[in-house]
């Protein structure tokens, strides 16, 4: 018989191993007997038993101390780690396998072996060693910030069984528990592929012993003894999986002698001190003891090597795997079937109808981790910017911007267009895409316009989760905004009731007899050329400089907001309670969308590039002259902290089942009127390079478009592919001399019936405008007709052929709002096809003009006006912004969105006139200046009928009602 020892390798084994304390019945004398316990395997006549694959004989000197010198089974485990720690770091030089141990008490032998071990293998090893009496929920704690660690690859919870509860190891991630312990890994073991779950290091070391026989035991009969277990399972699975064949017994079996003498090996499991009759096994026959709660002895210290690089091998899987998961993962997008129904039902019924896939297995679909997703709910989630670093290398995929003719005040279809053409492409071209769309106001939601979730058959469900507070982004941009306005007036309060002395003493407070600068506070001194940082150092000058803001009332330029159309709020005056000591002023509220902050969100790339801009927003000017910003006011820190959730895109998808990223919102009047530029990258990055992102530009070309490659494209550093520019028929008999259209009346007749000479009127001036405008930046321009249920055929061919005359690369007919993708499938053609040609993109501007001449550019180039007029306090205003080094920022024209000229009653594409620049603002931290052209408001009001009146919710099945 040969007899192997296993024992004291794997203190992780679950405490379902029972010890039984039971000895095999002895088969004949105390002189013909193997006993294998805590010290050794010893014969009746001092033989000592060769363990590792003796047969009972003697061994001679020189073979002892070859069996000391080392087992060469171990050196193979060890020696192929070792290769593979290798090949892993020269790929990721940044990248080195941890394994971390979880211990209760001091080190033991085990420890102190596989800490060896796995430092020779060229991992880190960190202990986490808790007091023996420590609570199952103290356990919980590390073991969950080890889980939640990128670093650690691999987790060894060296516990006694009875703290290896069923909740401790359940709570282990299956992707870190390389002593494959947990039900999950179990699972995957017995029924699923090998290379998904980790193999118990012990059974590793006794499949490694089955296999590295002298006599292969490649269908022959291993016998399993003892209780059944996770173990005894995975074990006989993974034997079986050998090509061996397997029987079980238990210690109390009658026929277990019988059993054990008909076995080729025998494996020990939960054997205690056992008394092993020498007749059990026929001569050859291999014996192996599994015993975890024997004391360990230099007999048994190979073996337990052997398990403990197995472990260490385990880990440097685990590593392996978490930097495959690292990478581009291509998409298994599940689209989700649409079936149209005629007509076509509200907005709310057709989202309703369709049932959205959960958001975390949306997320799967396209690629991304578990940990780069903070769900809200069902069907929303942040994502993470980490996204970013871990896709770093990938190629992005295609760009695509959809903007506009300019439009009738009904709007055109822009979202809608966009959230057909991505169903489009991957419902049905089976090509990664996404749709990345502002998040909508409340106050259009309940005034006038409704919900911008797209219509019909193309939209972002649910819709009522899209219109409605979504993630909250839009109030937290409110309560930052509102809390600058709060510092600035509190701060002119203090500046005009305090002196110089308890300002600074109330600005620098003593604690525990010690004042201190914040850093904040350090960084103002910096710009005020004060290079100190001990504040009893300050000379009185210098305390006055730092305490005192000095802000002008008349010159603060800072609102506050509300995401509600409150008219009454326009203009307001503050401070009229006599606490505040007669410091009234007049100001104003602007809706939450138009705060800077809401621009800032939109343009930043990274949360450093937030905070600095937020930083630099400026939010009055002192007497003297000098712009004070958001970082004088020490605020900025706590805005970014307020808009840390807030800087995430929110994923959502369309009523087909693709992905969309629902980001920002600013207005595209005095701002840019784009969605973000995270979640452009993030999205060019998931897509792949294959793949497209497809995002919108808030009103008509000439605004949306012109700000989104002047702006947004300057400050994300990304490159448009193509541009859809999207039409109706409505719009273009308008611009080809129409009626005027008005909100909530009905259309005039010739709006629904057919009258080509309109049409072409519309094609040939401002639709030819706008493409044009489109082709100065460099960008094929493909037309999407957003097909009404009133537009003929003839009409449609009509536009279809004038845009191709008139220079677009293609002109397709859309019938997304009643077919969904399906009927946007011919714009994914063109617009696949568009990309797929040379882009050779530009500015319109260098930004090294002149603020005036780059107003002046864009006037005559995208608008079609003769030249400019500025207005004198405009001119002042320019130079006091080039005086402060502002002249270098990009334009952001605010007009009206009527019309290409300054008056919305001139259609089509007017020419001969000159555009009057009034004014002229600057949103330093957003990072552009806005001349104002005509009268801009920023608050919205309400109309006799607004939308809430159809607004409800059941109080039973809390359906909400009446949003469009």
């Amino acid at each position: 018989m040969r007899v192997v020892l296993i024992r004291g390798v794997c203190a992780a084994l679950r405490s379902s191993f029972p010890v039984f304390p039971r000895r095999c019945v002895r088969a004949g004398g105390a002189h013909s007997r193997l006993v294998l316990r805590a010290a050794s395997a010893t014969s009746s006549t001092g033989t000592r038993a060769k363990l590792t694959t003796g047969k009972f004989e003697k061994l001679s000197p020189e073979e002892e101390e070859e069996e000391a010198d080392s087992d060469f089974s171990v050196r193979e485990v060890v020696q192929s780690t070792k290769e593979a720690v290798v090949t892993l770091q020269k790929n990721n030089p940044a990248t080195q396998p941890s394994l971390a141990i979880l211990q209760l008490g001091e080190d033991d032998s085990v420890l102190e072996i596989n800490k060896k071990m796995a430092g020779k293998m060229g991992l880190n090893v960190t202990q986490i060693c808790l007091g023996k009496d420590c609570t199952e929920d103290e356990i919980l704690e590390e073991l969950l910030k080890l889980n939640d660690d990128p670093r650690v690859h691999g987790v060894y919870l060296h516990l006694p069984p009875a703290a290896l509860t069923n909740r401790v190891l359940n709570s282990l991630k299956p992707e870190k528990d390389v002593d494959g312990i947990s039900d999950w890994n179990t699972g995957k073991l017995v029924r699923g592929p090998l290379s998904t779950g980790f193999v118990p290091p012990l059974a590793s070391a006794v499949l490694h012993l089955l296999e590295n026989q002298e006599d292969s035991l490649e269908g022959k009969t291993v016998l399993l003894v003892g209780g059944e277990s996770p173990f005894r399972l995975v074990l006989q699975c993974l034997i079986e999986r050998r090509g061996m064949v397997t029987a079980k017994s238990h210690w109390d079996s009658k026929s277990l002698e019988r059993e054990a003498a008909q076995a080729d090996a025998v494996v020990l499991l939960d054997a205690g001190n056992v008394d092993i009759p020498p007749n059990w096994g026929r001569l050859g026959v291999v014996m192996i003891c599994c015993e975890t709660n024997l004391e360990t002895d230099e007999d048994v210290m190979e073996l337990m090597k052997l398990s403990a690089a197995y472990r260490a091998q385990n880990v440097v899987r685990s590593c392996t795997r978490w930097l495959q998961e690292q990478q581009y993962k291509p998409w298994r997008l599940r689209s989700l079937k649409l079936q149209p129904l005629t007509p076509v039902p509200s907005d709310l019924q057709i989202s309703r109808a369709q049932t959205a896939k959960p958001v975390n297995h949306l997320a799967e679909e396209i690629g991304l981790l578990p940990e780069e997703l903070e769900v809200y709910g069902r069907s929303k989630a942040k994502v993470r910017l980490s996204l970013l670093e871990r896709l770093n290398s990938q190629p992005d995929g295609k760009y695509v911007l959809v903007a506009g003719v300019t439009p009738t005040p009904l709007g055109e279809g822009k979202s809608t267009v966009t959230i057909g053409l991505v169903q489009a492409l991957s419902a049905h071209l089976n090509l990664n895409s996404f749709a990345c769309l502002r998040q909508p106001s409340q106050g259009p939601t309940f005034g006038i316009k409704g919900g911008a979730a797209g219509g019909g058959y193309a939209q972002v469900i649910p819709m009522e989760e899209f219109n409605l507070h979504l993630t909250g982004d839009i109030h937290a941009i409110t309560a930052a905004n509102n809390l600058v306005a709060a510092a600035i007036d509190a701060r002119m309060l203090h500046e005009a009731t305090q002196s110089d002395k308890a300002l600074f003493s109330r600005l620098v407070p003593s604690v525990n007899g010690v004042r201190r600068f914040s850093p904040i506070q350090i960084s103002r001194l910096r710009r005020l050329g004060i290079i100190k940082s001990d504040p009893s150092s300050l000379s009185p000058e210098e305390v006055n400089s730092f305490v005192r803001l000095d802000l002008d009332p008349e010159k603060i330029t800072w609102h506050r907001v509300v995401d509600t159309n409150d008219r009454f709020l326009r203009k307001i005056t503050i401070g009229q309670a006599s606490t505040e000591k007669g410091l009234t002023r007049e100001t104003g509220f602007d809706i939450a969308v138009a705060s800077e902050i809401m621009a800032i969100l939109a343009l930043a790339d990274s949360m450093e590039d937030m905070k600095s801009r937020l930083g630099r927003m400026v939010v009055g000017t002192s007497r003297s002259g000098t712009p004070v910003t958001a970082e004088d006011l020490g605020v900025s820190g706590a805005l970014a902290v307020l808009m840390k959730d807030a800087i995430k895109p929110t994923l959502m998808q369309t009523l087909e089942g693709t992905p969309v990223f629902v980001h920002a919102g600013p207005f595209a009047n005095i701002a840019h009127g784009n969605s973000s530029v995270l979640a452009d990258k993030l999205a060019l990055k998931l897509v792949g390079e294959d793949g497209f992102v497809v995002t919108e530009a808030g009103f008509g070309a000439d605004i949306g478009m012109e700000k989104f490659f002047n702006i947004k494209c300057r400050a994300s550093g990304l490159r448009p592919n193509a541009v859809v520019l999207v039409a109706t028929i409505r719009a273009l008999k308008m611009h080809g001399g129409g009626p005027s259209v008005s909100a909530g009346a009905p259309l005039p007749t010739e709006y629904i019936s057919e009258n080509l000479n309109l049409v072409s009127g519309g094609c040939q001036s401002n639709l030819k405008k706008q493409i044009q405008n489109a082709q100065q930046f460099g960008v094929p321009v493909v037309v999407a007709i957003n097909v009404f249920r009133t537009d003929t055929p003839a009409e449609i061919d009509l536009v279809c052929q004038l845009a191709k005359e008139c220079g677009a690369f293609d002109a397709v007919p859309c019938h997304h709002w009643m077919q969904g993708g399906r009927g946007a499938v011919e714009l994914a053609q063109a617009v696949k096809e568009a990309t797929s040609k040379p882009s050779y993109f530009q500015f319109l501007y260098d930004l090294q003009m002149p603020i005036v001449e780059k107003i002046r550019t864009i006037a005559k180039r995208i608008y079609g006006a003769d030249d400019i007029d500025v207005s004198a306090e405009a001119q002042r205003k320019i130079d006091y912004y080039h005086e402060q080094g502002y002249s270098t920022l990009p334009i952001c024209m605010a007009k009206t969105h009527l019309s290409l000229s300054h008056l919305p009653e001139r259609k089509g594409a007017p020419t001969g006139f000159v555009l009057p620049i009034r004014d002229v603002r600057a949103s330093v931290g957003a990072g552009f200046i806005y001349p104002l052209v005509g009268t801009m408001s920023t608050m919205p009001g309400l109309p006799t009928r607004a939308c809430f009146y159809d607004i409800d919710i059941d109080p039973i099945t809390e359906e909400i009602s009446g949003l469009f």
